[in-house]
């Protein structure tokens, strides 16, 4: 006997949240609408943070080009060999952005330059003051329009406050009951009963009972406030009422953290049956990224990637660390002569840095959860951070380069652009 994944009542219940926020088709039209540069720098000037912008769009004209590498080192590339695209974490809001931006810009005069990464990861706890004061839609508008990123990933914390009303609100609309506690007068948050543990709050893993249905909201909120359009989703029972929600909105998107444990073949395989029982009529699925274990060899990535294809699955993309936060993981974690394998092979990479494997001040793990406050204080170092993991990753992509592979960075480090704002 198969057992379906959602049961009836869990449809209702999703189906009756993705109403309270308009439906679909409005969440896919809002969305879309958020997403232009004319319309966030709109509100953005209202918030505040016009100057920012501004000064944004005058720095990026000064980026160094992938394309004068190229010509310089004649560099042709091999169509039996993967693509490489680059991906950096650690985007902490705007102040972080712009300064990172200054660094970038001022690295075109340097020995070394350094590209803009194709994606960003960002883990800022979706915050209703995050998401309504204009710091993430600067940030936004800063890595998405300005630099051309292609992708820029928030991570929603389901641990944290919210006013207590908005609990009673999704609990009449989804008829389910969510354990919360008071923080102040005014505001609750879930009871993540693993909080005493690392992993028992980290990312919203502990998405117990019914939490999925305060992930898929607080997703939705950014979703409708920002444009943001791309999620990380690090537990099972989320991931799976994310690929049922985002079946009718097309520009709704997730990342599987690494922190899911798909070490291999077999852990692979139960997320792609996951991820078919709500594909899409298109043969896609909100699924848009999977982040392979750190764990996992070349062979096993490689692996992963043919079962990915046979699957039939569209436009999904599997990522890997180069280096990791020297808090998260081993001493001296180098995943690069496993990326040369994989992409030798032909087949395709996003090659991510959680760290620039110098363990630097502020390249770690409790840089992701300052308060506001402190992340402001720190915007210059935390900015420095992303700085030399964007170098890093522009360096291993000038080697890939010279090897015959080709990496993929943000439309603002090559001359003509390769997507719109």
């Amino acid at each position: 006997m198969k057992y379906s994944l959602l049961s009836n009542c869990d449809l209702k219940a999703i189906d009756a949240l993705k109403e309270f926020h308009g439906g679909a088709k409005k969440i896919t039209n809002t969305i879309t609408e958020m997403r232009k540069l004319e319309t966030r720098k709109a509100i953005l000037k209202d918030k505040g943070f016009g100057d920012m912008i501004a000064d944004a769009e005058a720095l990026v004209k000064q980026f160094p080009k992938v394309n004068d590498f190229e010509k310089k080192h004649n560099i042709v590339y091999n169509d039996k060999l993967g693509v490489a695209t680059s991906q950096v974490s650690g985007w902490q809001g705007a102040k972080v952005t712009h300064h990172a931006m200054k660094r970038i810009a001022a690295s075109a005069k340097e020995a070394i330059p350094c590209y803009v990464p194709s994606e960003c990861i960002s883990v800022v706890a979706l915050t209703d003051n995050y998401i309504y004061n204009g710091d993430l839609m600067a940030t936004l508008a800063m890595t998405e329009n300005i630099m051309g990123a292609s992708k820029f990933c928030s991570t929603n914390l389901i641990g944290i406050p919210h006013p207590t009303k908005r609990f009673t609100d999704l609990e009449k609309v989804t008829g389910r009951t969510f354990e919360i506690a008071p923080v102040d007068e005014h505001n609750s948050a879930l009871i993540l009963k693993n909080q005493g543990t690392f992993f028992g709050n980290f990312g919203g893993i502990e998405v117990a009972n019914d939490n999925h249905l305060c992930y898929l909201d607080g997703v939705t909120r950014a979703a409708l406030a920002n444009g943001n359009d791309f999620f990380l989703n690090p537990s099972w029972s989320s991931i799976i009422a994310a690929c049922y929600y985002g079946r009718d909105i097309p520009n709704l998107t997730f990342k599987v953290s690494m922190l899911l444990a798909t070490q291999n073949k077999m852990q692979f395989k139960m997320l792609l049956n996951i991820i078919n029982e709500y594909i899409r009529d298109d043969g896609t699925t909100p699924i848009y990224e999977i982040n392979i274990g750190n764990g996992a060899t070349a062979d096993t990535f490689i692996k992963c990637a043919k079962a990915l294809d046979e699957s039939g699955i569209k436009g999904v993309s599997l990522s890997a660390h180069m280096y990791i936060n020297p808090d998260l993981g081993m001493a001296d974690f180098n995943w690069t002569p496993n990326a040369y394998k994989v992409l030798e092979s032909g087949t395709n990479i996003t090659y991510k840095y959680e760290s620039d494997g110098t363990a630097r001040e502020m390249d770690t793990m409790a840089a992701y959860f300052m308060s506001e406050e402190d992340r402001d204080l720190n915007a210059e170092k935390i900015g420095d951070v992303i700085f030399y993991k964007s170098l890093k990753a522009s360096q291993d992509g000038m080697d890939f380069m010279k090897k015959g592979i080709k990496p993929v960075f943000g439309c603002a480090s090559y001359e003509k652009k390769r997507c719109c704002d």
